[in-house]
Formats: structure tokens, sequence, C-alpha cells
């Protein structure tokens, strides 16, 4: 995914934000937190060109493993259930949300090990066919990117209503 991660984290956060207003979160900062979340895997990125020198998927890193996201989550969710003062907590948990809302967009055509660290097969819904150089062309060629496109407009035309 290319460009719809940062939408769906705007989409996620404006949709369950209504859920966490009780928290005293402001929504500006819900939605900024849950963009962030969206974003959050893919600073792996970094080390993946300025570390390793692109020799290692960086969905083979912790970032993108989703254990490491449900626990985040879980623990999220439990220091919302018990805090008194719940603002940060659910920031914390909105920015959750979208690392696992990242995670579920990049297994329609990007290969992410759902089991990790203990069970190294990937899982993605599609393949996309290496036809075209540059290999970003073949992204953007593909209909998913359309999916991608989609999700944008929605985040657009939501925010315009807002």
């Amino acid at each position: 995914m290319f460009v719809s991660h940062l939408p769906a984290g705007y989409l996620s956060a404006k949709y369950l934000y209504r859920r966490f207003a009780a928290t005293g979160a402001p929504l500006a900062w819900f939605v900024a937190a849950a963009m962030a979340g969206a974003l959050a895997p893919d600073l792996d990125l970094l080390y993946f060109y300025l570390v390793d020198h692109r020799r290692t998927p960086h969905h083979l890193y912790w970032p993108h493993f989703p254990i490491v996201w449900f626990a985040l989550l879980a623990a999220s969710g439990v220091w919302l259930a018990l805090a008194r003062r719940k603002g940060a907590a659910a920031l914390a948990f909105i920015f959750c949300v979208g690392g696992v809302g990242h995670l579920l967009l990049d297994t329609i055509v990007g290969d992410i090990y759902w089991g990790a660290p203990f069970l190294w097969q990937p899982v993605s819904l599609f393949t996309v066919p290496a036809l075209y150089q540059p290999w970003w062309l073949n992204f953007f060629l593909h209909w998913s990117f359309g999916f991608e496109l989609a999700i944008l407009v929605w985040a657009i035309v939501l925010a315009r209503k807002s």
C-alpha cells in the first residue's frame, strides 16, 4: 500500500471518535494518533534503507509483526479500562488501531507474517505480478491501487463534510 495508510487512519479516528469522546481526548489529537499509528509500522523503512541496505524485506522486521500490534492494542485497552483519566489511554488505543489497520491493508497485496515470530508463513490476499520496471509501477498499475485511491477519496470527502 502506498497512499491509503494515512487516509485509513483518519477514517478510523473519525468513525470511532464518538465512542471515545467521553475520554476527554481532543478530536484533533485522536485523529493525529490514529494517523501516526497507521504509519508507524513503516518506520522500519528507515532501518531497511539506512542500515540493512534492502537485504531483508521490511515486512520481516518486528514493526510489521501483528503480535506486536495486538499486544500493544491489548495493553492500551487494559490501560483504557483501568485508567481514571482516559484521554492518554484512548490516544494509545487508537494509535494501535491504526497500526493494526496498516497490517490489514498491507495483507491485501503485501506479505504479512501473521504468525511471526512463531510461524514464518507470509499471508497475502492477492499477488501483484512483476510485469514492469521500476518495481513500484507494478503496484500503481494493479487494481489494488484503485482500492487505495478509493480510501483516499473517501477520507477527503469525509474531511470536507466535517
